[in-house]
């Protein structure tokens, strides 16, 4: 294995320059902060496709240097007649760089997100069960994180959505999924490859008249963002529009931050109650910013126990109506929860407790 590691490594060089060493830095850099005491493996998703394939040859390269194991994950989807094999090709690719490679079939026409959205859900679902708790890495790139801002602009999101994706994210089972590439162009690493002599897969379902197309027949939406909004973008602004839309992503994360600090300090003081019944002052939400009061009042649903995935924006809009528009307003009736407001000023409090069948 050491033999097959150092492959990687001379593949990489001591000095990388270019596109390469942008790549490399951004990997090496990650897993230094990992800490002092870095976890023996680590698990890289491999598609076969630049981002990913230049991303987990600087981790072989990188995790040979640190002592720390480098296992890759090429998630076959089945959409294809020729997919099984080529998931196959690509982990040979990754044992010849030095990794311990899995192929990992899934069923992605299984679910109601449509076929980019189930195969996204497949996918991470089986790297979570492959992982079994090492750190997860992905390649996404800043032109995916300039893509994904675009898109959920476009559905209206507020600034917890706007963050787009983290750099580091773990989750409540304890997995951590890490995004070294977010500060790295994809045309870095598809020249990383270049100057590697490796050759990427090339995925058709990436392509806006690709295989794959949504519900109504037109192009898969990050596909159509790609390849024609973003350009057309770049046209009419005259300049290139992916470094502002990263540098809006990481705005926003900074300002969700510090509302949901602000938020977390209000439901710590003020909300009272155990299990599923939950109470809070009215006085104490009624001076909040609207952007905080909706923080505060979503997770105070959540506790109550209204399911995260069955939450809405329309019932946290009603409940805070109970707040800032009050009128008698009878008991909310929301997912396995009721909400109403009691009493009279100063000791006016929202309550929430488990909804009773009738």
């Amino acid at each position: 294995m050491c033999a097959e590691l150092r492959r990687a490594s001379r593949l990489v060089g001591a000095n990388p320059r270019g596109p390469l060493a942008r790549v490399s830095l951004a990997v090496g850099g990650c897993l230094r902060s990992l800490g002092a005491s870095p976890p023996d493996r680590i698990v890289v998703a491999l598609s076969g496709g630049a981002d990913s394939l230049a991303l987990a040859a600087a981790a072989i390269d990188s995790g040979t240097r640190m002592g720390i194991d480098v296992r890759t994950v090429t998630v076959d989807h089945g959409l294809r007649p020729d997919s099984g094999h080529e998931a196959h090709a690509v982990a040979e690719l990754a044992r010849s760089l030095g990794a311990v490679p899995q192929v990992v079939a899934v069923d992605a026409a299984a679910g109601a997100a449509g076929p980019e959205g189930n195969a996204r859900a497949a996918r991470m679902e089986a790297l979570r069960r492959e992982a079994s708790g090492s750190p997860v890495l992905l390649g996404h790139t800043m032109d995916d994180q300039a893509e994904t801002v675009l898109l959920r602009l476009a559905r209206g999101s507020g600034a917890g959505s706007l963050r787009a994706m983290s750099p580091r994210r773990a989750d409540a089972d304890g997995t951590v999924w890490l995004r070294p590439l977010l500060g790295v162009r994809r045309a870095d690493t598809a020249g990383a490859c270049a100057q590697m002599g490796l050759v990427p897969r090339s995925d058709p379902t990436n392509d806006p008249d690709g295989p794959w197309r949504a519900a109504d027949g037109s192009a898969l939406r990050r596909a159509a963002v790609r390849h024609r909004a973003l350009p057309a973008l770049a046209r009419a602004l005259g300049a290139d529009p992916v470094p502002g839309l990263a540098r809006s992503a990481a705005a926003a994360a900074d300002d969700d931050d510090a509302l949901a600090s602000w938020a977390q300090r209000v439901r710590a003081s003020e909300v009272r109650g155990e299990g599923g019944a939950r109470s809070i002052r009215v006085k104490a939400l009624e001076g909040l910013p609207r952007a905080v009061r909706g923080r505060v009042l979503a997770s105070f649903l959540r506790d109550a126990g209204v399911p995260g995935g069955s939450l809405a924006a329309g019932h946290v809009e009603a409940v805070d109506a109970l707040v800032t528009a009050w009128r008698g307003q009878g008991p909310l009736n929301l997912p396995r929860v009721v909400v109403a407001r009691s009493g009279a000023g100063e000791r006016a409090v929202i309550e929430a407790g488990p909804l009773r069948s009738q």
